[in-house]
């Protein structure tokens, strides 16, 4: 049997090759088709067991492979694997793209809908049947002949896009390298990042120190190395990335947007982001853009202060004016200068293994949940690790795979995707399958033989924290209806279940259970504690106005832009972001090239949701402070009324079953920059 076609809970990854790919992909498609047939040519009376359940199960079969086959290209991408999947990508995408303009199905289901079962539905099978019933419209199901046939067209070729565009920066980011052999020319850099240089060399048999865009190369190198010219040439190779020669995205950019403005106008929406965000907590493009445009108001003084004292501090050292390769080299300097905080002094105390059992430590008091590693042998890389997920009862939750080192077949980043998604049912509980995706510091060998875990920044411990916020969203879900369930949400729902897990990251109760030196075993001490604590809001203006200008940037493109005035995609970002940065020059740069979050990612128009959830998480994680940073008692709370519900109800009425109320944004504005405002954010 081709591996790729596995049923079973584990995949068999490490018997997974490219040549399997295009048989998996088109035998299920086969497979998907004749079901589909037989779906719609059933005679007699709909039932929701005859007709919407055979339509989940026909398209859970079809995504398990082609995410599989996804995943790999993202963390072991090869030629032969690009090409093989890149050969029936169109294929699959045509099905996908069809199948809400498929009259006979949609016919199908619209019977089902006019019975007298389907209008006594409750719940979340009512809510899966009428949201089915939307998404099928609001993808031109009742589209002429014609429109459906362009529509499908669109789709198609924009996933070709897509893929291509995450292509060019994967291979884009690969393509550079600073090896440096002059050891003067490593001043300011600390010794983890000299390490990890000097071994990315000898990995590639060279002499020396070798710098990529990697982020763990690039931002140490940015924010600690006395060179400012190396600083020039990497962050210019990385803002520039995918801007030019064979991996040039810039005619992707044009390409893109257009086909999406294209799709929209034949589904009947004034832009591509109504579209997009109809059926999120916003509602409307003119929504997402008035948030982001208030908060950004309300950020502007507050960055203003911070680059005024940026810049006087880049005068005394030299820096004037201030370049961007300066920027967080000066923003490191300031912390020192006023905090006495280094991020480096940090890390020995978060070995990444410490960090992993004390967030398993936390959920545990949370969540009534335990997680163990449990070594198999079907992974994709010897680095991957595996994990269960039980609760108190001894109830498979579900399990996961973690990855959490820098490769060249990898892409960058941090994610988490879900492979199978199980739940309640009449057979007893199915368990969840995940994954969660890190590109953090690796572990290294000293040159005495000593072993050196894996250390992470203590942004790198937030990161961990945020996706498992994911993956606790996939696996505690208890919604009966898959497709309903888990982190198949709103894309401005999604990221509230990661973003307020990095709370934890802050207090001194839960860092007490994992935050340890990884020599002596001693806690961070009270002054490195209060260090970290008060340097908690510095530069939070600039990461803000840094977010909103990149939320600002994607709506624009998806509601504004109009070629035929605004010109060049690249330069009327360039204009959008001037307003955002140090000075209008740090905005000039092809960051646009590689933004794969907007152009490859999902995100398009929902790049807001980031700063929108962020006020949902600061909100929610009040009710914690009130109550109790570990309590049980309101961790079940939070399980029963948000981490356990995916969509099985409204987003808005979920969070009011959690707080009581509509969010509101003072608690972000006082997490951010110590300031109160009781003003309340509407979610209708």
């Amino acid at each position: 049997m081709n591996p790729l076609q596995s049923r079973a809970f584990l995949i068999p990854f490490d018997q997974i090759k490219p040549e399997h790919v295009e048989p998996a992909v088109r035998a299920t498609l086969a497979g998907a088709e004749a079901e589909l047939q037989a779906l719609i040519d059933l005679p007699g009376e709909r039932s929701y067991a005859n007709t919407v359940q055979p339509l989940d199960d026909l398209l859970e079969r079809l995504n398990r492979v082609v995410k599989i086959a996804h995943h790999l290209t993202a963390v072991i991408s090869s030629p032969e694997l690009r090409v093989a999947y890149n050969a029936v990508l169109p294929e699959f995408s045509a099905f996908f793209a069809r199948l809400p303009l498929n009259a006979g199905l949609w016919q199908a289901l619209q019977r089902y809908a006019a019975t007298a079962e389907a209008q006594q539905l409750t719940g979340v099978r009512w809510r899966h049947l009428d949201k089915t019933l939307r998404e099928f419209r609001r993808a031109g199901a009742d589209l002429p002949a014609a429109q459906k046939a362009r529509v499908e067209e669109l789709r198609i070729w924009l996933a070709k896009l897509q893929t291509k565009f995450s292509e060019n920066v994967l291979d884009a980011t690969n393509a550079f390298e600073l090896v440096i052999t002059e050891e003067a020319e490593l001043a300011g850099l600390p010794e983890s990042a000299r390490a990890q240089a000097q071994a990315s060399a000898e990995s590639k048999g060279l002499t020396g120190w070798r710098f990529t865009l990697q982020q763990p190369s690039l931002l140490p190198f940015l924010q600690y190395a006395e060179a400012r010219e190396l600083r020039r040439q990497l962050y210019t190779a990385h803002v520039n990335r995918a801007s030019a020669g064979e991996y040039d995205n810039r005619p992707l950019l044009a390409e893109i947007l257009s086909l999406r403005r294209e799709l929209a106008g034949l589904l009947g929406y004034r832009d591509y982001a109504d579209y997009a965000l109809e059926e999120g907590m916003v509602k409307s493009g003119s929504a997402a853009l008035a948030f982001v445009r208030d908060l950004t108001e309300r950020t502007v003084p507050y960055f203003r202060q911070e680059i005024a004292e940026l810049t006087a501090l880049a005068d005394t050292l030299g820096l004037k004016p201030m370049a961007p390769w300066d920027l967080l080299y000066v923003i490191e300097k300031l912390r020192k200068a006023k905090y006495d905080l280094d991020e480096e002094e940090l890390r020995p105390y978060f070995p990444l293994p410490q960090v992993l059992a004390g967030l398993f430590e936390i959920t545990r008091r949370l969540f009534g949940i335990k997680v163990t590693e449990r070594p198999i042998t079907q992974v994709w890389h010897p680095e991957v690790k595996f994990y269960d997920i039980v609760d108190e009862a001894g109830t498979h939750l579900g399990s996961f795979y973690a990855d959490w080192f820098p490769r060249e077949s990898k892409r960058a980043g941090a994610w988490m995707n879900a492979f199978i998604t199980g739940g309640p049912s009449l057979a007893g509980f199915a368990p969840h399958l995940g994954l969660m995706v890190g590109n953090f510091t690796p572990p290294r060998r000293e040159a005495d033989g000593r072993e050196i875990p894996a250390l992470l920044t203590h942004r790198e411990v937030e990161t961990t924290f945020h996706e498992f916020g994911h993956l606790l969203h996939h696996c505690l879900s208890q919604v009966e209806v898959p497709a309903r369930a888990g982190t198949n949400v709103p894309r401005d729902w999604v990221e509230l279940p990661s973003q307020i897990m990095e709370n934890w990251c802050w207090e001194r109760a839960a860092l007490d259970l994992f935050a340890r030196h990884y020599q002596t075993g001693e806690p961070i001490p009270e002054a490195l504690f209060s260090k970290l604590q008060r340097a908690r809001r510095y530069a939070g203006a600039y990461q803000q106005m840094r977010q909103l200008s990149f939320g600002t940037v994607d709506l624009a493109l998806h509601i504004l832009y109009d070629p035929a005035v605004d010109g060049d995609v690249v330069s009327y970002a360039q204009r959008l972001m001037e307003p955002f940065n140090v000075r209008p020059e740090f905005a000039h740069n092809h960051f646009l090239t590689a933004f794969t979050h907007v152009f490859a990612g999902g995100y398009a128009a929902s790049y807001y949701s980031y700063k929108w959830s962020e006020v949902l998480d600061a909100d929610a994680f009040t009710r914690f402070q009130r109550e109790g940073l570990l309590s049980r008692q309101t961790g079940q709370a939070y399980l029963e009324s948000i981490l356990s519900r995916g969509d099985s109800a409204d987003p808005a009425t979920l969070y009011r079953e959690f707080m009581g109320r509509d969010p509101e944004l003072g608690p972000l504005l006082a997490r951010t920059f110590g300031a109160d405002d009781p003003k309340r954010v509407s979610t209708s």
